[in-house]
């Protein structure tokens, strides 16, 4: 056999030059750490999410990394300062700051940088949405399909396996600031009221509760009307949660459909306007209900404890962790008919 250019010594070259290549190319990064991928330094800075007007006239504290030391949520950076604009990769507006016309909002909105419409209110209570319209690219409300969903409370798991039912002194109680002839409730409380006593607190009897006496008050009562001032999906309010659940009380729901409320709680913690042919029916089961039936509603306790969402950067941090999975260069071409539907 004779030697050929194109035999083994040249494969033993090329492969020899080919480790070279790979050498000096991992060196390269091992002296210069910092040069990585852009994409992986992108990742590592913080997500700053600008408000553009707080929701409050008391605006609390921003300037610390709150979403990680109130509620471990890292990377996220919450700022109320416009300056910031130009760093902002999230602006969120609240739909009680927006002022009609655009003239209150930033001249631009830079390549890549995400609008968040944000609103706790039903569309019953939701005015001048209309001129809205291509103007944001996520929304945040109650409603479970938003981009970033954010519920007035939840249940969350809890292995305590304890029941805890505070003692009762009356029987019906409900607690009504703005009340309306013409809504809905207003109807079912008169009609309810034909058939037995409902103790009724709150600045439209003028018996106002303060801060700190309203949850003792109301679990004082076995049962409490959970009536939202608007019927619409997913409306549930801290009627339900606080003022009924979290306080001791079997929450009387008047909402949206049964169906609706059991994706939230167990269906066997509350009753259901609904459930009964006439509010005189609903009357006699409450005030017929012995204690074995009655404990019977609070066995969701055993597994479960009520989380109540009251502060604003909770919600808001919220966003960083919903951030990757978010729709990036969309807009809602018609943002009341989508809050309507």
């Amino acid at each position: 056999l004779r030697w050929s250019p194109w035999g083994r010594p040249g494969v033993k070259a090329l492969v020899t030059a080919g480790v070279f290549v790979t050498t000096l190319w991992n060196l390269r990064f091992f002296l210069n750490p910092s040069k990585g991928s852009g994409e992986d330094s992108k990742h590592r800075e913080p997500l700053v999410i600008l408000v553009w007007e707080w929701p409050s006239k008391q605006v609390p504290s921003v300037s610390r990394d709150v979403c990680r030391e109130l509620y471990g949520i890292t990377g996220c950076q919450l700022t109320t300062e416009r300056q910031l604009l130009h760093q902002a990769r999230v602006v969120v507006f609240f739909h009680s700051r927006l002022q009609p016309g655009r003239d209150r909002l930033p001249k631009e909105r830079l390549p890549g940088q995400n609008w968040v419409w944000v609103s706790l209110e039903s569309p019953s209570n939701t005015r001048a949405l209309a001129e809205w319209n291509q103007t944001f690219n996520w929304v945040m409300t109650y409603r479970q399909d938003s981009d970033i969903f954010i519920p007035y409370g939840k249940l969350v798991p809890n292995q305590s396996a304890t029941v805890n039912i505070p003692a009762k002194t009356n029987l019906v109680s409900w607690v009504i600031s703005n009340y309306h002839r013409t809504q809905k409730r207003a109807e079912v409380y008169k009609n309810l009221s034909r058939y037995l006593h409902v103790n009724i607190y709150g600045k439209a009897n003028n018996k106002p509760l303060c801060k700190d006496c309203l949850l003792p008050t109301i679990s004082k009562s076995k049962f409490y009307l959970a009536f939202e001032n608007s019927i619409h999906r997913d409306y549930i309010t801290e009627k339900l949660w606080r003022n009924s659940l979290l306080a001791g009380t079997v929450p009387v729901v008047l909402g949206p459909p049964r169906a609706n409320y059991e994706q939230f709680v167990p269906a066997d913690s509350f009753i259901h306007v609904n459930d009964f042919g006439s509010l005189e029916e609903l009357a006699t089961f409450l005030k017929t209900m012995n204690s074995s039936r009655y404990q019977q509603f609070f066995a969701w306790q055993r597994r479960f404890s009520v989380k109540l969402y009251t502060d604003w950067r909770e919600r808001i941090c919220t966003i960083c962790t919903a951030y990757p999975r978010l729709p990036h260069g969309h807009l809602y071409p018609d943002l009341q008919s989508w809050f309507n539907s």
